[in-house]
């Protein structure tokens, strides 16, 4: 069992020097965490000079994942943000290439665009749990982590038509008979769901997953029947249980979400002490030049203190979480020993 994993209080921007990596111990417990994005190689070699002569040409800003999931949902909101307060004249272009939840596009900018300046993606919990499930062979030190923006909770949601009334019906099924319930979820969306049946006395090896690239994908199964439930970020199933396609039976954090999501309890209040997070940030190349990292984290933290993104932050309930520098090595290497440790209790790792 883990302990308990609060979010911390909203970070205030940090711009020291990255290099130091200190290794933070899990404390013991029940549901951990994640808030992260990071890397050795923050602001890597290349030569130029200063941020001014950045960006040269247009930027692609990739994501590992189809059209409407939460990298993309993120992505588009940057650029849209970026493009409505002018804080850029330069083309950002947003790329799809999904694959093996973020692998693909991680191998291809590990492999094909190491020291180049002009491509960032977006990340989250996968490049941690990919390689420690033994599924990608790169991870968070392999790529230069330029920033984490922000983070987003986890919901379960199933069917507006679906028998399971509630969160507790949903687990004793799972618990009676696996196979007989599918459940939508991939890469870091898997975790939150199995240490919720590790909590109910189930067994979360036995979960009957059923993996997707996408939240359009789990949404089309789980209104098709094709899957029982699913559980995913509010920002992929926010718009559809406030439209009544879907019904919101848990939300992993310690208090509710605000309205119109307000109805839906929380796992620790349904008595199932799981409260775990996901992040979201921006990270480049290896050796991606030092100027490019510079531009981009202070575009980034001025881009979160505009009205533009603060509208858009509440209208999908992300807490906005700026982090970079030495405090940014440390966190990414404590939330790796303990994702590592998560997937360890329920059987996950590679």
């Amino acid at each position: 069992m883990f302990s308990r994993y609060r979010t911390p209080a909203v970070s205030a921007p940090s711009r020291s020097a990255v290099g130091r990596r200190v290794r933070t111990v899990l404390p013991a417990g029940l549901a951990t965490v994640v808030l992260v994005t990071g890397c050795s190689g923050f602001g890597g070699g290349g030569e130029g000079g200063g941020a001014s002569d950045y960006p040269s040409r247009p930027v692609t800003f990739s994501v590992g994942s189809e059209p409407g999931s939460g990298w993309d949902a993120t992505a588009r909101a940057i650029v849209e943000s970026m493009e409505r307060e002018e804080l850029t004249d330069t083309n950002i272009s947003v790329q799809n290439q999904p694959g093996a939840v973020g692998c693909v596009l991680l191998n291809r900018m590990v492999t094909e665009y190491e020291g180049e300046e002009h491509q960032i993606a977006m990340t989250s919990t996968p490049l941690f749990s990919n390689e420690l499930r033994g599924q990608c062979d790169h991870g968070y030190e392999d790529v230069t982590m330029i920033a984490r923006l922000l983070i987003e909770n986890f919901l379960v949601a199933v069917p507006a038509n679906s028998p399971y009334a509630d969160l507790t019906a949903l687990l004793e099924a799972v618990k009676a008979d696996p196979q007989s319930v599918p459940v939508g979820a991939s890469g870091d969306d898997q975790l939150p769901f199995a240490l919720l049946v590790q909590a109910a006395g189930g067994d979360p090896a036995q979960i009957n997953f059923i993996e997707f690239e996408s939240g359009g994908e789990y949404l089309t199964a789980m209104l098709n029947g094709d899957v029982a439930a699913s559980v995913s970020g509010v920002t992929e199933y926010g718009p559809q249980i406030e439209a009544g396609e879907l019904k919101g039976l848990g939300v992993l954090r310690d208090e509710r979400l605000e309205a119109p999501l307000d109805q839906i309890p929380t796992a620790v209040e349904l008595g199932y002490d799981v409260a775990i997070s996901n992040w979201r940030g921006v990270y480049g190349p290896p050796g991606m030049p030092e100027q490019a990292v510079t531009y981009w984290q202070e575009e980034l933290e001025e881009l979160l203190g505009t009205a533009s993104w603060q509208e858009i932050a509440e209208r999908n309930q992300w807490e906005t979480s700026y982090l970079t520098g030495e405090e940014y090595a440390e966190f990414l290497d404590s939330e790796h020993a303990q994702i590592e440790e998560a997937l360890q209790s329920i059987g996950a790792t590679g």
